[in-house]
């Protein structure tokens, strides 16, 4: 159960084990729902779910499937049945396509997908600082955000996994990420922390009138 060596959440994931934030989250259906995205093209997609419940965040469910169009995973994200506020892209998501000449944005909301936002290119260490604040407030349900196969179990084990690369040369971790299965659950999860931002009020909110309507 010890945390790997080399681990950036290692000891964040174990605090969260031990303190019963690893468990059954049910969804809240009061609650909107935020998702997050890596994306790949031939490489692996995965989708954070999560959703603000008072100074927590409860991660609801996760998605990680690899070889599928865009068109795969908004009928996912409608399948679920969440009621979503808000869509986190990572900054490539801006990038135009050579064969379309369309961001993946724009095929996105032309599938029906709205409220997208691109999370802007920041430094990975900051991103990483930034995960680890998040996980401490973060409740995972433990059946929905675990997705078992020949390589390890996905999503909260991608977290687990998410390491240093390592310099077999000189002997020590680079300050670096290594690339490997765990680093697109990573990615996924460190474009929820740095687009997520707790304080903002929902559309609902803002909605509501500044001042109450009164006769007085």
């Amino acid at each position: 159960t010890a945390a790997l060596v080399g681990a950036y959440y290692g000891k964040e994931l174990t605090r969260a084990r031990n303190e019963g934030r690893i468990t059954k989250v049910p969804y809240d259906r009061s609650v909107p729902v935020y998702t997050a995205w890596d994306l790949g093209i031939s490489d692996t997609t995965v989708i954070w779910f999560a959703q603000i419940i008072g100074r927590a965040v409860h991660i609801i469910d996760y998605l990680e499937m690899s070889g599928m169009g865009l068109d795969y995973y908004t009928k996912e994200l409608k399948a679920r049945g969440y009621d979503y506020e808000e869509h986190y892209l990572p900054h490539d998501a801006a990038a135009r396509d050579l064969g379309t000449g369309k961001t993946r944005v724009e095929t996105l909301k032309s599938l029906g997908l709205k409220n997208v936002t691109v999370v802007p290119k920041s430094d990975i260490a900051d991103g990483i600082n930034a995960s680890r604040l998040l996980i401490g407030k973060c409740w995972f349900d433990e059946q929905k955000c675990t997705i078992k196969n020949e390589q390890g179990d996905r999503g909260i084990g991608s977290l687990e996994s998410y390491e240093k690369k390592w310099d077999s040369k000189n002997k020590i971790f680079q300050p670096k990420p290594l690339h490997n299965w765990a680093s697109h659950g990573a990615d996924g999860f460190r474009t929820l922390a740095m687009g997520l931002d707790e304080d903002r009020p929902t559309r609902d909110q803002r909605r509501l009138p500044p001042m109450a309507d009164n006769k007085y």
